[in-house]
């Protein structure tokens, strides 16, 4: 974990010397296609042939739409735009390559319908480093594993929101502290939220890893997890995690399935970590749910934790139903 804090605070640092406002590119709306090249001006009648290009030649609050199957490569996303895959075939971006969004204050991205593909080697699908809000649906995130520190999805952009929906997330990460989706607070002095729906985390190292570790300031990491499937994960299915002295690691777990986890399907790890439970089901797993370190775990009594392999585990504490 700390390895990858060092690496994302670096590269974090060589984003923000970038400009916040790219100058005025050429297009509201621009597209690639498998036969266009990035000479052309990424417009329908002539299309560019990769993300990059794309991107760069669009305005912010544009969008860049995808006419054809093909491998796209990666892109740096330095403003608030829109990339979206509605119906053409599969729009990857393999290789390795990823999506590294630094959109500044007030950036708003969107991606859908791509499939991110790590090809065992790469290290991040999708780096979420600064802008207003992530919105990420019904993409396909897989097989980033190259580095001790690889993840699907990392989280660390100071007082932003990232949503991810209807999105399958797995064969990720490779050491501790990698896995599915990681977030934490990096500082900046404004904390993290994130909100996960209809979202299968299957087959990681963590699936989802919420960490208090942080960079300058103890600020918060906050997740929502709705109506979601996390399984066979190596770790945790979902991992709160917080070492003394440092920001909140807070998650709310309602309606998910959390199955055949190899650690615990839910660990509470800190003083600040809290997980609430709410009409979730946990079996399968090595263990059910765990609490460490002074970590809690809160139930609303309306859970299912049985069946697992060792202990279920109990809750800290109860809310009542209102």
């Amino acid at each position: 974990m700390i390895r990858l804090l060092v690496s994302l605070v670096a590269f974090s640092a060589a984003l923000a010397a970038l400009p916040e406002h790219p100058a005025q590119a050429a297009n509201t709306k621009s597209y690639v296609s498998n036969t266009g090249s990035d000479a052309n001006p990424c417009t329908f009648a002539l299309p560019c042939a990769g993300f990059q290009r794309a991107h760069d030649q669009t305005n912010p609050g544009g969008e860049v739409g995808v006419l054809t199957p093909g491998d796209y490569g990666g892109v740096v996303v330095l403003k608030g735009i829109s990339i979206i895959n509605d119906g053409s075939g599969e729009a990857a971006i393999g290789g390795g390559a990823q999506i590294e969004t630094a959109a500044g204050a007030g950036g708003v991205v969107s991606v859908r319908g791509l499939v991110l593909d790590g090809m065992i080697h790469g290290a991040t699908g999708i780096h979420h480093v600064s802008g207003s809000a992530l919105h990420v649906q019904n993409c396909v995130i897989r097989n980033f594993e190259g580095v001790s520190t690889a993840a699907g999805i990392v989280s660390e952009a100071p007082g932003t929101q990232l949503f991810v929906s209807d999105t399958n997330i797995f064969n990720n990460g490779s050491g501790v502290g990698s896995g599915g989706i990681v977030v934490f607070a990096a500082g900046g002095g404004a904390g993290v939220k994130v909100v996960l729906d209809r979202v299968h985390l299957d087959n990681n190292v963590e699936g989802l890893l919420i960490s208090g570790v942080l960079v300058n300031a103890p600020v918060a990491a906050r997740v929502i997890v709705r109506d979601s499937v996390i399984s066979g994960n190596v770790a945790n299915g979902i991992h709160a995690f917080t070492p003394a002295g440092r920001g909140p690691a807070f998650a709310f777990v309602e309606r998910t399935t959390i199955v055949n986890n190899r650690q615990n399907g839910i660990l509470a790890d800190g003083p600040g970590a809290t997980v609430l439970l709410d009409d979730s089901a946990v079996v399968r797993n090595n263990v059910g749910i765990g609490t460490v370190n002074s970590g809690q775990l809160i139930s609303y009594g309306n859970n299912r934790v049985n069946n697992n392999i060792g202990p279920d585990g109990a809750p800290t504490s109860f809310l009542a139903l209102n």
